[in-house]
C-alpha cells in the first residue's frame, strides 16, 4: 500500500516504522525534522520529480511525500471481544458504509477519542484502502479495525460476551442527551441512505436518536459518530 501526505507518513513513522519499506520524496520537499526521523530509522529514500511521484501514487495533495508500506492488517474480532474487563473497548459497527472519506474520518475521530474499535463488513462496504488511510491522517495506527463476513453474527457474539447493543435511528429512538448508556457497549451506525438493516436492528437493545432542533437535515455518519463518541466518553468517565 501507499501512504501519502505528511501527517499520514509522520504518524506511521512514530507508531510502526517497521511497516514502511521505502519513502519517496519530491525533489523540492524540505522538512528537516521529518527527514531526520526517516534517516535515523534507516528507511530507504528516493527523490523524484512531481511527475514521477504522481506515477507512483496518483492522488491529490501528495504534499511531496509517499511511503510504500505493508498492507493494512485487520484485528481479529475475537481479540476485540476477549479483553480484560478494564480494557474493553466500545465497538462501533459500520453497516453498509461505502464512502472511503467517511470511513477515514471515523477512524480519525475514534482514534482521537480513544477507547474504541471499528467493525466493518467484508462485503457491501468500503474496506480500509489508501484513500481511507489518507483521510485518517495516521488514525489507523491507534484504532483497531475488524473485518467480518457477517455483522449480525458478530453482533450476536458480542452480546454473548456481555456487550449491550445500541443503534442510531433518525426518528423514534431515545434522546441521546437523556439516556444512561450501558457498558460494555456496541454502537451500530447505518448508511446515510438506508440506515441500519433489519438483520442488525433486531439484535439491538437500544435505539437512539440525535435530536436536531435546527434545520431538519441530517448528520452524515462521521458527524454522528463524533457526537456518539463524545457522549460515550463523557458517560464512561
Amino acid at each position: 500500500m501507499y501512504l501519502y501526505g505528511k501527517n499520514s507518513v509522520l504518524e506511521r513513522l512514530k507508531a510502526a516504522p517497521q511497516s514502511i519499506h521505502k519513502i519517496f520524496l519530491q525533489d523540492n520537499f524540505r522538512d528537516t525534522e521529518l527527514e531526520k526521523m526517516i534517516s535515523s530509522m534507516r528507511i530507504p529514500v528516493s527523490r523524484a520529480s512531481e511527475k514521477d511521484l504522481l506515477r507512483i501514487k496518483r492522488a491529490d495533495r501528495l504534499q511531496g511525500i509517499v511511503a510504500e508500506t505493508d498492507k493494512y492488517t485487520y484485528t481479529p474480532f475475537e481479540e476485540l471481544l476477549h479483553q480484560p474487563e478494564e480494557k474493553r473497548l466500545t465497538l462501533i459497527f459500520l453497516d453498509s458504509l461505502n464512502d472511503p472519506h467517511n470511513l477515514g474520518s471515523i477512524m480519525r475521530i475514534t482514534a482521537c477519542f480513544g477507547g474504541f474499535a471499528l467493525v466493518i463488513p467484508e462485503h457491501g462496504s468500503c474496506e480500509v484502502n489508501e484513500t481511507v488511510l489518507h483521510v485518517a491522517s495516521g488514525g489507523e495506527n491507534y484504532i483497531p479495525v475488524s473485518l467480518e463476513t457477517n455483522l449480525s453474527r458478530a453482533l450476536m457474539k458480542a452480546k454473548e460476551a456481555g456487550y449491550w447493543t445500541a443503534g442510531t435511528v433518525v426518528e423514534g429512538g431515545e434522546d441521546i442527551n437523556k439516556i444512561s448508556l450501558p457498558f460494555p457497549l456496541c454502537v451500530v451506525l447505518g448508511s446515510e441512505g438506508s440506515g441500519i438493516r433489519y438483520g442488525l436492528q433486531k439484535h439491538l437493545d437500544l435505539k437512539i436518536t440525535l435530536p436536531m432542533r435546527g434545520a431538519q437535515l441530517s448528520f452524515n455518519v462521521a458527524m454522528a459518530c463524533a457526537i456518539f463518541c463524545h457522549e460515550i466518553v463523557r458517560q464512561k468517565k
